[in-house]
């Protein structure tokens, strides 16, 4: 088993920190994104998206998006659950988990990928005028989810989730995407403090 891995980028990242919550360890296959790496043959002949991270086991197959990944880990180690317990615990870890990504994540990464000068190779076209409209989006859902955290410790309840992983890589990206978090939002501010204390968080 492999894990190719693509460093700092949010989606590795994500892979990364629940491992460590897992206690797990995966042998990694750098690759350099910066220098396009990803888009050489061992990545795309393995995931022909070119898009990291992507786990490839011992008889051969792929695995390739985040949660699957993440998933097939959950499942083989089930302990702690990172996914939720129970029919409704479940349920609202996957609630709450898409909630992260379709809301905060990935408006916080279109912002990215069409406004930073960096990303021009990659967003093809790139378009800034997208990019800027994304910013309220993610600042607007950041109201949002302050108003929940305000009566529990974690975003889908009282246990640590795949949904506060999403959210602390997501909060962590809005400085290279130039967003900032709202004054007003202690409770995200509070919750933020606290997952990026863990352990997990610098891995």
């Amino acid at each position: 088993m492999k894990l190719f891995d693509g460093g700092r980028a949010p989606n590795p990242r994500r892979v990364r920190i629940f491992l460590a919550e897992k206690g797990l360890s995966v042998p990694l296959t750098p690759v350099d994104m910066g220098a396009m790496e990803h888009r050489n043959e061992a990545v795309t002949s393995r995931n022909p998206l070119r898009r990291l991270p992507v786990l490839e086991l011992d008889d051969g197959t792929v695995l390739t998006e985040t949660v699957a990944i993440c998933r097939y880990f959950e499942e083989l180690h089930p302990e702690p659950a990172l996914f939720g317990t129970g029919a409704l615990g479940k349920a609202l870890v996957e609630m709450w988990q898409r909630r992260m990504e379709f809301n905060l994540f990935l408006p916080v990464a279109q912002a990215f990928r069409h406004i930073h000068p960096a990303m021009k190779e990659w967003e093809v076209p790139q378009i800034p005028e997208w990019g800027e409209a994304n910013k309220p989006k993610a600042v607007e859902f950041l109201h949002i989810l302050d108003k929940e955290l305000a009566s529990r410790e974690f975003i889908a309840g009282d246990s640590y989730t795949i949904a506060d992983i999403t959210g602390l890589v997501a909060v962590d990206f809005m400085k290279p995407a130039r967003i900032q978090m709202p004054e007003d939002c202690t409770h995200v501010r509070r919750w933020h403090q606290a997952v990026s204390s863990r352990p997990s968080a610098a891995a």
